[in-house]
């Protein structure tokens, strides 16, 4: 069985889509679908922009979602039995397998950027990644941090997990973690604390949006970061959504469960190829690729 993956934030780089652009017409109109949606033209400081211009929320998070629904959407041979996306890559993992239109994908991950944008404004706040300790042993220091939000927000792989929380709970975080024997406790050059309960003033505003928009029976099963678990219930993916943004990102434990239930083949469709690599620190036998 075939899963397609999708990245989240972070995959972005100056040239993205160039080549679908001006080689696939059905690309270039879904480009231009999508600067006419957006009322700018995305598509520019996609294929030209710098890393600054492409860093910014209102940017980068439509960026990637547009490299992968488009790729999926050009690919003759995308025919998932399943997908997943990774934190933002899950709306483009709904739109691949039918459940959202592109139209409304779009306006969801735009309107989602935007309201995290303003949920950082609210609590400044960052993130830090952990590598070489439990998951449990992270968990657990995280728990006993008192009077600081910080939280395990991304199992992205054994031994790699990012936390998430004010500033001066991931400082704390960090010193505890090389403490317990962390190989790194890493800041991360982010904005905010996703996947926290500070971004709750951004999952309100989400919940809104998606509770207007239509979501369609999908064609095959969603890994949704929250369960884990393959779903196909309308109202239960539009559930697990509206708490993605307060939730942790469980990568981990969603690769395992569709190796679990026949994943053998992992695709990774969208910039760069990080998933690819997550992908195989979970599962050493999986056999992974990208489109």
């Amino acid at each position: 069985m075939k899963a397609y993956v999708f990245p989240g934030q972070g995959a972005q780089f100056s040239g993205m889509g160039k080549d679908l652009y001006e080689h696939n017409e059905t690309a270039k109109s879904l480009f231009e679908q999508a600067n006419a949606i957006l009322k700018f033209r995305i598509s520019d400081i996609m294929f030209g922009g710098g890393d600054e211009e492409l860093k910014q929320t209102k940017v980068t998070q439509p960026a990637i979602f547009l490299h992968s629904v488009i790729l999926a959407k050009t690919s003759p041979e995308f025919n998932p039995d399943m997908v997943a996306g990774h934190s933002l890559g899950e709306f483009s993992a709904l739109v691949a397998n039918g459940t959202l239109a592109f139209e409304d994908g779009l306006k969801l991950v735009y309107q989602r950027a935007l309201a995290m944008q303003e949920a950082c404004e609210i609590n400044p706040s960052g993130m830090a990644a952990i590598l070489g300790l439990e998951d449990a042993k992270v968990e657990e220091i995280c728990a006993a941090i008192e009077g600081e939000t910080v939280v395990p927000a991304n199992y992205n792989c054994p031994g790699q997990l990012v936390i998430s929380g004010s500033n001066k709970g991931i400082e704390i975080a960090c010193e505890k973690m090389k403490e317990a024997g962390a190989k790194r406790a890493l800041p991360l050059p982010v904005g905010g604390a996703f996947h926290s309960p500070l971004m709750e003033p951004a999952r309100e505003k989400l919940q809104k949006a998606i509770e207007a928009t239509i979501f369609h029976q999908p064609n095959c099963p969603v890994y949704q970061n929250v369960s884990t678990r393959g779903i196909t219930d309308v109202e239960e993916i539009k559930k697990n959504l509206i708490a993605q943004l307060t939730a942790p990102v469980k990568w981990t434990q969603s690769v395992q469960q569709m190796v679990a239930d026949g994943a053998l083949e992992f695709i990774e469709c969208g910039p760069g190829k990080v998933l690819q690599g997550l992908v195989k620190k979970i599962h050493r036998e999986a056999e992974v690729s990208s489109i």
